[in-house]
């Protein structure tokens, strides 16, 4: 594990997903950090299939700063 500086769009649908959990009132910041690194996975260490077809899982941990954009 290592500190990553990323800036990543995530595609659509782990948008929705997160904004869905948001909406329907999840406070358990595990399931929001686990769908977003569901998204990094696909987007930036796999790059949309091209490599890391192995890798199968991603941790999102001890984040210091998130920002979302829309």
């Amino acid at each position: 594990a290592r500190l990553r500086h990323l800036t990543v769009a995530l595609p659509p649908q782990y948008a929705a997903r997160l904004f869905d959990a948001q909406q329907a009132g999840a406070s358990d910041q595990e399931l929001l950090q686990q769908i977003t690194a569901e998204g990094l996975k696909e987007m930036y260490f796999q790059d949309s299939g091209r490599r890391a077809g192995q890798l199968e899982q991603v941790r999102f941990t001890d984040i210091e700063h998130i920002e979302f954009d829309l």
